[in-house]
């Protein structure tokens, strides 16, 4: 844990927007499945968290289909994934709703990995960075597809603290697995 004075520890909010997802006739949205480049893409999004050094101390990820196997592949390329907690909240929320979950997250999570849905999670995103580096903020709000990692690093002493503006938004990467 990073220490600065009157800042508390360095934490990293990790945005992970589901992979592609499939659109069968007949299933409702929230049981969509993923489509073939989500399969290909969703491990790609794990091996990148893992190689950025970016695994989580927790995990938050919506109850539709496509995140939880989203977050399945994900997890599935480390070797001890981090605890998960699926909440129905996450689903088609917005940005006010979801960081009203990530606020329930306990102090001790320096890295929460948040998988879910767009709008909400771009939405969320642009709303937490006061600022990015490089040209991140403008990734953003061109395009937050399918498989996009969003890294956002503040200090605090809690979760509760994180606030609109109060946030870098320190990178923006998309996954992508390669067709075999």
């Amino acid at each position: 844990m990073i220490e600065r004075a009157g800042g508390g520890p360095l934490r990293r909010l990790v945005v992970l927007r589901h992979a592609k997802s499939a659109w069968p006739e007949g299933v409702a949205d929230h049981a969509r499945p993923l489509a073939p480049r989500g399969l290909r893409d969703a491990p790609a999004a794990g091996r990148a968290l893992a190689e950025a050094d970016l695994l989580p101390d927790l995990a938050l990820c919506s109850t539709a289909v496509r995140a939880r196997r989203t977050w399945e592949l994900v997890a599935a390329q480390w070797g001890t994934p981090p605890p998960v907690r699926l909440d129905p909240r996450l689903y088609a929320a917005g940005a006010q709703e979801l960081l009203a979950v990530v606020h329930e997250v306990p102090a001790e999570v320096d890295t929460l990995l948040l998988v879910g849905h767009n709008p909400g999670l771009e939405d969320l995103v642009l709303d937490l960075a006061a600022d990015g580096l490089d040209d991140t903020l403008e990734q953003v709000r061109t395009k937050f597809p399918t498989s996009a990692i969003a890294v956002l690093s503040w200090r605090g002493p809690g979760w509760p603290g994180l606030a609109p503006g109060t946030a870098l938004l320190t990178s923006v990467t998309v996954a992508r697995g390669t067709r075999r």
